[in-house]
């Protein structure tokens, strides 16, 4: 299991009292956040959520226990984290441009610089052309976008948010989130891990990896489970409905034992029909190419059992290299017809090392797996993860045996990719040497 960026250990909040009795807003909690995750936290009114948001950032001091940053305490530790607020929180005597410059400003940015990466992320967020603009001169959402950019302009490793939608109409909130799954999804964003504060259930469900449900007199923990339904995520699916029903019944039902997650026939915990993670067909890089290189001589269409004959395979050894180059998006099929696409041909085209960058964008892109590891990669100081973690992971959807097989597909393609190394005698995943000299080299500049 990756290392917490924030790890709150019996963390609580209360206010001492003249006589010997204290308001207790907080009971003793133990909480994580790990890189990689979208985190929600619900809760009723008065069960103080913001309360926790302000301990794990720093905000606000724990009356008892201990919140770290990378297992370092909080307060020996230099915090790379943003807010965004539901009230926008702007300077109005300000530009658009000179709001996301101020916390640029206040770490001492030089202006060309800071102006250069407050416009970057102007235009991330689609706020291009409205720099000099007042906060007055702007829409609702559109001052929540400046929050955004602000938020995001300092790169923070950790992006916390305190029901950022909820001063928004119903149509701007749902644009809103839309873009910001959109942003994490493609790691636009430059951050590793987000904590949200919402009271909306579907929100949660609808962006959130991991929901937290808080409890109130004092607040508690009621519930912390991981959402395994795979995005974009389908508001109208049985498995979406059942999971706000679920959440739903706890924040509703204050008294009694948490109800159980819902669960499928077999056992295992609800999720939509469509995998949360693809299942990774088993073929090598070396046989993806071959393929593409064929299909390159074909002028890059073929009929695959036509194919398979013509190469004297068997067609069920040369479906899943097929079914391999269409999840990475080198080919598209249609009725038996494979079809190269542009990024397959160009790929086809290429001289190898050419080859292994097209294929590690595509990688990231297309596949969750390859992802997931490397965020859990890059937010490690080490640059090692052990291969259980991710284990367990896949467990949940395949079985033993599948899990293994994937594991060894995805170690395949994230070593001829560079996108990681594999230690198989420590069964640890590892950035490459050539990443971490890289990032030696920016940090001693």
């Amino acid at each position: 299991m990756p290392q917490a960026i924030i790890r709150a250990e019996r963390v609580e909040k209360f206010y001492a009292q003249p006589s010997e009795n204290r308001i207790q807003v907080i009971s003793p909690t133990d909480l994580a956040i790990l890189p990689g995750e979208i985190v929600a936290l619900l809760g009723p009114s008065g069960s103080g959520k913001s309360t926790l948001l302000r301990m794990l950032t720093g905000l606000s001091t724990p009356s008892a226990g201990e919140v770290y940053w990378h297992e370092t305490p909080l307060q020996n530790a230099a915090m790379n984290v943003s807010i965004v607020f539901q009230s926008f929180a702007l300077f109005p005597w300000l530009t658009v441009l000179e709001n996301v410059e101020a916390p640029l400003q206040a770490r001492g940015i030089e202006l060309a610089e800071r102006q250069r990466r407050a416009m970057h992320m102007l235009d991330t967020v689609g706020l291009d052309g409205f720099q000099h603009a007042y906060p007055k001169e702007l829409s609702g959402g559109m001052r929540q976008r400046v929050g955004f950019a602000r938020a995001l302009v300092v790169e923070p490793e950790v992006l916390f948010m305190d029901e950022p939608f909820s001063a928004l109409d119903v149509l701007t909130a749902e644009n809103l989130r839309s873009e910001l799954l959109e942003l994490w999804q493609k790691k636009t964003m430059p951050t590793q891990a987000i904590f949200i504060v919402t009271h909306n259930i579907e929100e949660a469900v609808l962006l959130a990896d991991r929901i937290l449900v808080l409890g109130r007199n004092p607040g508690h923990v009621r519930t912390d489970f991981r959402v395994a339904l795979q995005h974009p995520r389908d508001r109208k699916s049985s498995a979406f409905t059942q999971l706000v029903d679920y959440v739903y019944k706890v924040l509703t039902q204050p008294d009694a034992q948490p109800p159980e997650l819902p669960r499928t026939a077999d056992g295992r915990r609800v999720r939509d029909q469509r995998q949360s993670y693809q299942m990774l067909p088993h073929a090598r890089p070396g046989g993806i190419a071959g393929l593409l290189e064929l299909m390159l001589d074909h002028s890059g269409k073929a009929d695959i059992y036509r194919l398979a004959d013509d190469l004297s395979f068997e067609i069920d050894d040369l479906l899943p290299i097929v079914d391999a180059a269409s999840l990475l998006g080198f080919l598209t099929i249609n009725e038996g017809d494979a079809t190269l696409t542009a990024v397959g041909a160009t790929f086809a085209n290429a001289e190898i090392l050419r080859q292994k960058e097209i294929f590690r964008d595509v990688a990231v892109q297309h596949v969750l797996l390859l992802r997931q590891i490397v965020r859990a990669l890059e937010s490690k100081s080490d640059g090692s993860v052990p291969e259980d973690f991710f284990h367990d992971m896949l467990d949940e959807q395949f079985s033993e045996e599948e899990t293994l097989r994937q594991l060894e597909t995805a170690v395949n393609w994230g070593r001829y990719a560079e996108l990681f190394g594999f230690d198989a005698g420590r069964r640890r995943f590892t950035l490459p040497s050539t990443r971490r000299r890289e990032e030696a080299l920016e940090t001693a500049g």
